[in-house]
């Protein structure tokens, strides 16, 4: 199989595995969420600490997410992009949710998401995941 063609291919898989966890996001289905993610998934996220390891803590990681987002329904990929090779793969794209300051304002936030993945045993597994925002330093370019 050419190049273009295993290409294509991959993205047919990955593509549908992201929009499947978002689609578990927005539901607050944990099992959802963590289909698809290695035991030792490394995440990077928005809110402390800097990085986690491993899949309890990452599946822990989703229980202050949902404090905030409060069922607002809004979590959504957009622009997501997809390259693969034979067995490792990134995609990167953008999150737009929502959700619940402390003091009760209802916020919406584009957040920045990049995802590695290793094909194992035939199946794509999320094996690195990282979430930013854009600084709101207005010194940094």
């Amino acid at each position: 199989m050419g190049a273009g063609k295993h290409t294509m291919r991959a993205e047919a898989q990955i593509r549908p595995l992201i929009e499947a966890w978002a689609k578990a996001v927005r539901a607050q289905d944990i099992d959802g969420i963590m289909a698809n993610h290695a035991r030792d998934i490394l995440l990077f996220d928005v809110p402390p600490p800097v990085q986690l390891r491993g899949a309890d803590a990452y599946r822990k990681s989703w229980h202050r997410f949902f404090e905030w987002f409060q069922g607002s329904g809004v979590f959504g990929i957009g622009e997501l992009k997809v390259n693969a090779g034979d067995d490792v793969a990134f995609c990167h794209g953008l999150i737009r949710c929502g959700g619940t300051e402390t003091n009760g304002q209802k916020v919406e936030l584009t957040v920045r998401l990049t995802v590695g993945l290793r094909r194992i045993d035939g199946q794509w597994m999320v094996m690195h995941e990282h979430h930013s925002e854009p600084s709101q330093d207005p010194t940094r370019s």
